[in-house]
């Protein structure tokens, strides 16, 4: 079955790789979120939203699932040509009961004031994503290859990445560039947690510690065909008052223990064929503190990086559907480097490569349906980290392989 799936993984990269260059302009996906952001909306409150669902066949545990993966509820409302309100509602995995731990959630992905300063300027406050990555702002099902995220933009960049803050955002007057800075409430150490990045450490708007803060920070530039960024984050991760801090032995403050991220890619796009990567980067120095304070095993670096490429066979058509076959490759390291025994144990299985082929194809601009193979492989287990060896438990098995189908929407 590996060598099978391998073969057809490698047959999707072809096809994508020989697709030549013509001529049809990419087509932009518009939601009533986006005509509201854009000023194009002419009634004062839109509704919209987006969803998507997966079956997914997990051959190592031989095990098959499917979930209703998340369904939003976006309301906005324009107060006037200056002011204007944007909110996200999200349920995830369809059903929340009390004592029930299915990875269901129902949060708030954003709830922000915008003020228009000017038609290249504007003010965002409130519960925002910052721009960090490609998939944090753009996370329709649609705008991506692929039933799941990309790994690492659920792992290293923790898309989608909302805290409560002011942001400022910006274009420039003579060139292509777009840019942004944000002051926002910083990560909660203590819900760090390991081989999940820094996902566990968000607040995302419900009681965030304040006495620690981030910046965050970004550049865009387009040229022809191309689009690049860079973005960063600085933040302080302990938002305890000084003496509990203190009595933890964490520096405090609001960029006490800090955590830095870089982040950088680009997009390319021309004739039916585009391309993208992404490269990020975590540094935590004072990840020991942490593992001593919370009896952690956090890392002191993260890393990730992917590459995809991908060919819509329907371009010269000159309608709105879109038959894309893509092939993307991903490699990242949770604990690319650590703090030394006994304040961290290293886990190989934390190290991985993940390999995804596969198709979307859109009927309309709005609505996807989706299907790819996904082969991973990881570093070893680390024999200090079993609690439960063979034969009570399974034997570790580096690779494994999954099939993925489902569907997306926006409107």
């Amino acid at each position: 079955m590996q060598k099978f799936l391998l073969l057809v993984f490698l047959l999707v990269c072809l096809t994508a790789a020989k697709a030549q260059f013509r001529t049809r302009a990419q087509q932009q996906i518009f939601t009533n979120e986006d005509s509201l952001s854009s000023g194009l909306n002419t009634t004062k409150t839109v509704i919209s939203g987006y969803g998507s669902a997966f079956y997914q066949r997990n051959f190592d545990q031989r095990q098959s699932t499917v979930t209703l993966e998340r369904t939003v509820l976006f309301v906005g409302h324009k107060f006037n040509n200056k002011i204007s309100f944007f909110s996200e509602l999200e349920l995830e995995n369809a059903k929340l009961e009390g004592g029930e731990d299915n990875g269901a959630e129902i949060a708030m992905e954003q709830a922000f004031l915008k003020f228009n300063l000017n038609p290249k300027q504007y003010i965002v406050a409130g519960l925002f994503i910052p721009r960090i990555g490609i998939l944090n702002e753009n996370h329709l099902p649609v705008n991506f290859n692929g039933a799941e995220r990309p790994m690492v933009e659920q792992l290293i960049i923790p898309a989608t990445w909302r805290e409560l803050g002011i942001g400022f955002y910006g274009s420039a007057e003579r060139l292509p560039l777009n840019y942004s800075v944000a002051l926002m409430n910083g990560l909660n150490s203590g819900k760090l947690e390991h081989g999940n990045g820094i996902r566990g450490g968000r607040a995302e708007g419900s009681n965030a510690f304040a006495n620690n803060l981030a910046v965050t920070a970004s550049l865009q530039y387009s040229i022809g065909d191309f689009k690049f960024q860079l973005s960063g984050y600085m933040g302080g991760t302990v938002g305890l008052n000084k003496r509990s801090a203190d009595s933890l032995a964490l520096n405090s403050g609001a960029f006490g223990t800090p955590l830095y991220l870089g982040e950088g890619n680009m997009q390319y796009s021309r004739n039916g064929f585009a391309a993208k990567a992404v490269a990020a980067y975590i540094a935590y120095p004072e990840a020991d503190k942490i593992n001593t304070a919370y009896a952690k095993n956090i890392a002191t670096g993260m890393y990730g990086a992917y590459a995809e490429i991908g060919f819509d066979w329907l371009y010269k058509k000159q309608k709105a559907a879109q038959f894309i076959t893509f092939a993307r490759i991903e490699i990242l390291d949770l604990n690319s480097s650590i703090p030394p025994p006994p304040k961290a144990i290293y886990d190989g299985t934390e190290k991985q490569k993940h390999l995804i082929a596969g198709i979307s194809y859109l009927p309309i601009q709005n609505v996807v349906i989706k299907a790819d193979i996904h082969l991973l492989h990881t570093g070893p287990q680390n024999p200090e980290l079993i609690i439960n060896p063979p034969p009570n438990a399974l034997p570790y098995r580096q690779d494994n392989q999954f099939v993925n189908i489902g569907i997306g929407y926006s409107f």
